[in-house]
């Protein structure tokens, strides 16, 4: 008995996370490279300075959605996020078990895609020192089934995203207490680059370039619309990561109290920091330099080019080091949040055992955190705009939008369950976001090529799920006793 007892113990995360280390895993997976490399693809996707409305958009839904995950991290703290949270609200037991498991199944595929885009750009900034990186050795065309296709791309700067994503491993196979205090020093390097950036904006501000708006700019038809909704979908990409920490629950301090202020508190600083970054950049770079350059190499790295057009070489150089830092802030929350949701998954008996193993000296879920880092390298062969697309439809269908109908649903069913935060002004946050995705996920030029690749992964995931539930005689193939 005691032997057991010792076992379970040692098998348990430690509670390392403060909210202000909290907010900081947040802040360091939200802003990574996304800003730095979306800029010309969201000015190019709506045509001119109007963009501004794709991240305006952005925060809303942004904040929107984080209130439902403030709400469920408050009332379900523990690690694993959304696994938890679909098993509660849909019946652990029922509909629920299935939905967790389709979840943890999707991430296997969108969790290393996320680490993918912020390797692939991390690499893509390091094209202003070694412009040579950008030879392409060979790209392999994948052809499937009609617009369903993807491409493998071997480039010099794949070798460097690889290497990021391999040291992001190297660095989190240690105890969480270690990874609290460098996430902080991280993210302290961030805040710094972002402030220079936004300074620098501000004091080069030029209201006639900023303000430059194409005839028909606002006009609301179906081009419009279409542009927005890329917008939308890029700058949602940027936003993604103020619900990271509830995949630690189990490594939080308090997490019913912090969890839920980490969330709100970083959504919200980060929508001011990118509103004002992306407003003071548009305001010294002219948005048809934007658009013209979004197919040129010169466009993975447009910050750098702008902090040299304007201090000379030293500051392009400085900020290109500036924004790799970033970007691997990014990687490094990322893999730490999303490496704890198969183990999670995996202690409760629905996934693969061997996901739920625990270093027994780092207390860490080592097994789950070199898999999905050794997928993360399968993706950085992928283009960076699919990568993008393709992880943000995929988690829009089988997660966002699962998620949000449940809260709905459960609110219905469980109105006086405890719930140490509640949404502000629900049910309006929670239909903001649900609207949000719809018109992300249909409103795009070639949007059904992601849902094709999110259909794929479902159905593969529900006959997974059914012939794991056959063997064990499980719900829906229970034998009766």
């Amino acid at each position: 008995m005691k032997e057991t007892e010792s076992n379970a113990e040692a098998a348990q995360l430690v509670r390392g996370l403060t909210l202000s280390g909290a907010v900081a895993v947040n802040m360091t997976d939200m802003i990574g490279v996304g800003p730095f490399i979306t800029i010309p693809l969201i000015v190019s996707a709506m045509g001119g300075p109007q963009a501004m409305l794709g991240w305006i958009f952005g925060a809303i839904i942004a904040m929107s959605d984080g209130m439902v995950w403030a709400e469920l991290g408050g009332a379900i703290p523990g690690s694993g996020g959304t696994y938890r949270y679909l098993g509660e609200m849909y019946g652990r037991q029922k509909l629920g078990k299935l939905m967790s498991f389709l979840f943890i199944w999707q991430l296997i595929f969108s969790a290393p895609l996320s680490l993918a885009s912020g390797c692939i750009g991390l690499a893509e900034y390091s094209t202003y020192f070694f412009p040579s990186l950008n030879h392409t050795f060979f790209s392999i065309a994948i052809p499937l089934t009609g617009s369903f296709h993807s491409s493998l791309n071997v480039n010099g700067f794949t070798f460097v995203a690889i290497f990021a994503c391999v040291l992001a491993m190297f660095l989190q196979y240690r105890g969480i207490t270690i990874v609290n205090r460098l996430t902080k020093v991280i993210l302290a390097v961030v805040v710094a680059d972002i402030a220079w950036i936004i300074f620098t904006g501000v004091a080069h501000f030029n209201p006639s370039i900023a303000f430059d708006f194409p005839k028909n700019a606002f006009s609301f038809d179906s081009s419009f619309f279409l542009g927005l909704g890329s917008a939308m979908l890029l700058s949602l990409y940027d936003y993604l990561g103020y619900y990271n920490v509830c995949f630690l629950g189990d490594e939080i301090k308090e997490p019913a109290k912090n969890a839920p202020r980490a969330i709100i508190i970083s959504v919200a600083i980060v929508a001011i920091i990118y509103l004002a970054m992306n407003l003071s950049i548009i305001g010294v770079i002219p948005w048809r330099s934007l658009v013209k350059g979004v197919d040129t190499p010169e466009s993975h790295y447009v910050i750098s080019l702008m902090m040299q057009k304007l201090y000379g070489g030293w500051a392009g150089s400085l900020a290109t080091i500036l924004i790799m830092w970033t970007a691997f802030g990014s990687i490094f929350s990322i893999l730490l949040g999303y490496s704890r949701v198969p183990y999670a998954a995996a202690q409760d008996g629905n996934f693969f055992r061997v996901f739920g193993r625990v270093h027994p000296r780092y207390k860490i879920p080592y097994v789950s955190l070199l898999s999905l880092g050794f997928f993360g390298i399968l993706f950085c062969f992928l283009s960076l705009t699919e990568v993008i697309a393709a992880l943000v439809v995929i988690r829009l269908i089988i997660q966002f939008i699962a998620q949000t109908v449940g809260l709905l649903v459960w609110r219905a069913k469980a109105p006086k369950s405890p719930r140490p935060f509640r949404m502000w002004l629900y049910p309006l946050p929670a239909l903001v976001s649900l609207a949000g995705f719809l018109f992300i996920l249909f409103s795009r030029k070639n949007f059904t090529v992601e849902i094709r690749y999110a259909a794929v992964i479902f159905i593969a995931g529900l006959v997974v799920y059914l012939v794991r539930t056959f063997k064990k005689r499980e719900c829906p193939f229970k034998v009766a006793s």
